[in-house]
């Protein structure tokens, strides 16, 4: 999604939740990808945050329908900005740790590398933090055992009796850097790219 959205009307897909979603994100921290949605009741003047299905905050029946609403994500600072359009219309933008959600979310595709699969009916989401060299398996740190190899790394880590291997090499190229891939039981898996 965007870093702005523009909504007008209710979502009617969520009705059989009773959420009005007036903007929603993805938000890529530390390994996980949090689902954030915001209601904003244009009536009643009503907000109310989700993040990843979990009610955080509920404010009913304020008569300022625009402004900041800031609350918390993995230690880090967060807005959600409403303004105002022409037409009972309204933007909503998200900024994370200071920034505007969609320079957040290039910085984070810059420091990370992700993979996603399915083995055997599992899906598994794999996220390597280059500058710590963290690595991630469905958003839960993982033990993982590291080794030098000819020309780069191969880190190993198990999950549900499969074999991940991360594998680091040089590409002997500056501009192009270290070359990252992942196998899972020996079987490739492509990077995943937004």
């Amino acid at each position: 999604m965007s870093e702005d959205l523009i909504l007008d009307t209710k979502d009617e897909s969520n009705a059989k939740d009773r959420r009005e979603i007036s903007a929603e994100w993805r938000v890529p921290i530390k390994g996980k990808l949090h689902k954030i949605e915001f209601e904003h009741g244009t009536a009643s003047g009503k907000r109310v945050l989700w993040i990843n299905d979990r009610e955080i905050f509920r404010r009913d029946w304020m008569f300022k329908l625009v402004g900041d609403d800031v609350f918390t994500l993995d230690d880090m600072k967060c807005v959600i900005r409403v303004d105002p359009l022409s037409g009972f219309k309204y933007k909503y933008s998200l900024s994370v740790d200071g920034k505007p959600f969609e320079q957040f979310k290039e910085n984070q595709a810059k420091a990370m590398k992700t993979w996603k699969t399915v083995v055997d009916g599992r899906p598994y989401r794999i996220v390597l933090e280059k500058n710590t060299m963290n690595i991630f398996l469905n958003g839960i740190l993982v033990e993982e055992n590291g080794e030098f190899v000819d020309d780069g790394t191969d880190t190993t880590f198990s999950e549900h009796g499969n074999t991940f291997v991360l594998s680091i090499r040089t590409s002997g190229n500056k501009r192009e850097g270290l070359l990252h891939t992942l196998t899972v039981n020996g079987i490739s898996v492509p990077e995943l790219v937004d």
